[in-house]
């Protein structure tokens, strides 16, 4: 009997401390492959030289890419806490289609009930989104921007054929800004959405290991 293939390993990328805290607080259970949480630091530029490094590597050549962390939600009635999947990432370089967002929704409405998951486009910003920003932004059919999922997923795509994903967690949004006093609790329940998410992102890792039928 020929030896099993070892499982694809999932990359996490997350851009801030406090995301990768958020992220490696609950275990990883059930997960079909080694997973590595990276923290890329700021901006596409940061983002996406860290993961293309990290792709470079034998460990992570072939790995699945799921870009996560926090975001600015652009459309009217979005709150902190919201969570958007991406259907794509954009940015002026283009587009990048998701993978697997039908299981992401599923399972992010099982771990984390109650929360409002959005879906659509996810674009990428060299900066945080103020103000009008969003009304311009929200005209180009994106529903929440970050500076580092588009640039994320542009770099591993890039690296090499693979699924890749993103998931962001609203921090702020048009009624929500975090700029106001009183909006910290905005960022707060952000944080403890964030620390909840990753049994869906492992379950997303594991359905693409599942043969197709």
């Amino acid at each position: 009997m020929s030896p099993r293939a070892a499982p694809a390993p999932l990359l996490i990328a997350c851009a801030l401390g406090i995301e990768r805290i958020a992220l490696r607080g609950r275990g990883r259970g059930g997960t079909d492959g080694p997973v590595t949480v990276l923290r890329t630091g700021m901006g596409p530029a940061a983002a996406e030289r860290s993961v293309t490094r990290a792709l470079a590597g034998p460990a992570l050549r072939d790995a699945a890419v799921l870009a996560t962390g926090f975001c600015a939600g652009l459309a009217p009635g979005m709150h902190p806490g919201d969570l958007v999947v991406a259907g794509e990432t954009r940015d002026p370089r283009g587009g990048v289609p998701c993978v697997g967002t039908d299981v992401l929704v599923r399972e992010l409405a099982r771990v984390v009930p109650g929360r409002t998951v959005h879906t659509g486009p996810l674009t990428g910003s060299g900066h945080v989104v103020r103000g009008h920003e969003r009304a311009e932004l929200l005209a180009t059919g994106a529903i929440a921007a970050d500076m580092e999922s588009a640039a994320t997923l542009l770099g591993a795509v890039r690296a090499g054929a693979r699924p890749v994903a993103a998931v962001r967690v609203v921090v702020d949004a048009p009624e929500h800004e975090l700029v106001r006093i009183g909006t910290v609790r905005g960022g707060i329940s952000a944080f403890r959405v964030l620390r909840s998410v990753l049994p869906a992102y492992l379950e997303w890792h594991r359905s693409l290991l599942l043969p197709r039928r």
